[in-house]
């Protein structure tokens, strides 16, 4: 059944299908990743940023694996970091918890300082290991994902 989900959510998020992959999320879910810690709507709208952001993304996904309680897969985004304009290449493990049937924990886990050595170039290579820079692209993404929910006038539901 967790497999079913998972490759539901990833297959869904290939196609930019963001109600697919939401049906995939229990309402309480929470998401966390090196960058951001969201639950419930705000992990759902984090999703709906990244697809409509992402104009040229690319995803694949596989290793899938689950149980009736946990899952996990590895998936991989190549996209242009619109800030930049540098090419991402990134690489990611991912673990799920689920509860009736639906995902209630998610987390993704990739080396932040590879993904702000793409990112940011030079700088992230020589500085992106640094908590203060890697604080300051957890502070970018989180403003940014609340300036995409006023601009879409998402809201709790």
């Amino acid at each position: 059944m967790s497999q079913e989900i998972i490759e539901k959510f990833y297959s869904s998020f290939q196609k930019k299908d963001i109600n697919s992959m939401l049906e995939c999320y229990h309402k309480d879910v929470e998401f966390s990743d090196p960058i951001f810690q969201l639950n419930g709507w705000k992990a759902n709208a984090m999703w709906m940023m990244l697809i409509d952001r992402g104009k040229d993304m690319e995803l694949s996904y596989g290793s899938v694996e689950g149980d009736d309680k946990t899952g996990k897969a590895k998936w991989e985004a190549k996209y242009t970091f619109s800030k930049t304009g540098n090419k991402i290449h990134n690489q990611i493990s991912a673990t799920f918890e689920f509860k009736e049937g639906k995902i209630i924990k998610h987390k993704d886990s990739f080396d932040l300082w590879k993904w702000c050595s793409m990112a940011l170039g030079l700088k992230g290579l020589l500085f992106g290991w640094l908590p203060m820079i890697q604080n300051e692209i957890r502070r970018e993404a989180n403003s940014g994902l609340e300036l995409y929910i006023k601009r879409k006038k998402l809201k709790p539901e």
